[in-house]
């Protein structure tokens, strides 16, 4: 006589595995969107940092003006090369609600604009105002683009 597992027995091991990832799955994303953000906010509170502490050292002129000035035409490789050729980051962090790390650069006294999730950040030097470019609310229901 062969000892082998009933068709039964199979069916109610699977259902048993089948209700513990419904339980498990859910806990499992939940996390991840914290992780990332929590990433977010800690990637925003350096790049603050490194835009103050950059302004500190260089007579109240932001990063993203061409070589130092404190008004004119911001771009992003001028912003890049103050704070990472500058030392201040060793790299631009990316988004980690959209994987990007490029910016989107706001002329002096343009109306900051609305995030549409194309870039990874949206920048203006004139205020070093800097925000996440990305749709939609956390958790708690506060929107992305206002951390």
């Amino acid at each position: 006589m062969k000892k082998a597992f009933t068709l039964v027995e199979l069916l109610i091991v699977v259902s048993i595995i089948g209700i513990l990832a419904a339980i498990v799955i859910p806990e499992f994303q939940n996390h991840t969107q914290q992780a990332a953000e929590a990433a977010a906010k800690d990637n925003l509170r350096i790049l603050r940092q490194s835009i103050e502490r950059y302004r500190m050292e260089h007579n109240g002129a932001a990063p993203g003006y061409a070589a130092g000035a404190s008004s004119g035409a911001v771009s992003e490789a001028d912003f890049e090369t103050a704070l990472v050729t500058g030392g201040y980051l060793t790299s631009l962090p990316a988004n980690p609600l959209n994987g990007l790390t490029t910016i989107e650069m706001v002329a002096d006294g343009a109306i900051f604009p609305a995030a549409t999730g194309t870039k990874g950040w949206i920048y203006q030097a004139q205020t070093r105002t800097i925000r996440l470019d990305h749709t939609g609310t956390d958790r708690e229901g506060n929107a992305y683009y206002d951390y």
